[in-house]
């Protein structure tokens, strides 16, 4: 039983994790990478589809994105959607192709970006300290009905909080990464 509760405790913790990758990867920094516009969707014969799934994206330099469209009518549909995207991107379509030049980032832009990456890692660190709540609620519940001993609860207690500070220290090298990101010029 403890072990199915530190178990489900570091799965919890480990998509979070995941979760804060993805979102630290759609902060934009000064250089072009594809995953960028895997959360842009495109209408596809009436359906909102991600650019990945009906374009090949590649980079052309470190500053820009090549969306080539598998079909050659989509390419204004590609570039009206990057346009209307909240990524603030300016694509131009040369031929069959869309080029995305990524614009050199402000001073005054890539403090604000870092602001919002310290935010995602808060809201993550958090979302790591509520899964240590449930689960150390898992094991006082687990003690009252009698199910483990006082000492077998103390050591997954103490193995949770243990996993807690990895977590939180994960949060804090990725943030910290990402940081060293946007202020590189």
């Amino acid at each position: 039983m403890i072990a199915d509760v530190k178990k489900s405790a570091e799965q919890k913790m480990h998509k979070t994790i995941e979760t804060l990758k993805i979102d630290l990867g759609k902060v934009r920094t000064g250089r072009a990478h594809t995953g960028l516009l895997d959360h842009v969707l495109v209408e596809y014969y009436g359906t909102p589809t991600p650019i990945p799934q009906v374009a090949t994206v590649s980079l052309l330099d470190p500053r820009t994105i090549a969306v080539a469209p598998y079909e050659k009518k989509l390419a204004t549909t590609i570039e009206k959607a990057i346009r209307d995207s909240d990524l603030g991107l300016n694509p131009a379509t040369v031929g069959d192709v869309v080029r995305v030049p990524m614009p050199p980032l402000t001073e005054e832009r890539r403090r604000d970006l870092i602001k919002v990456v310290k935010h995602e890692g808060e809201n993550t660190k958090v979302a790591i300290r509520n899964v240590r709540r449930d689960a150390i609620g898992h094991l006082k519940q687990l003690l009252k009905d009698k199910k483990v001993a006082e000492d077998e609860e103390r050591r997954a207690q103490d193995d949770i909080q243990k996993l807690t500070d990895r977590y939180v220290a994960e949060v804090d090298k990725l943030t910290h990464q990402k940081e060293a990101d946007l202020m590189a010029v």
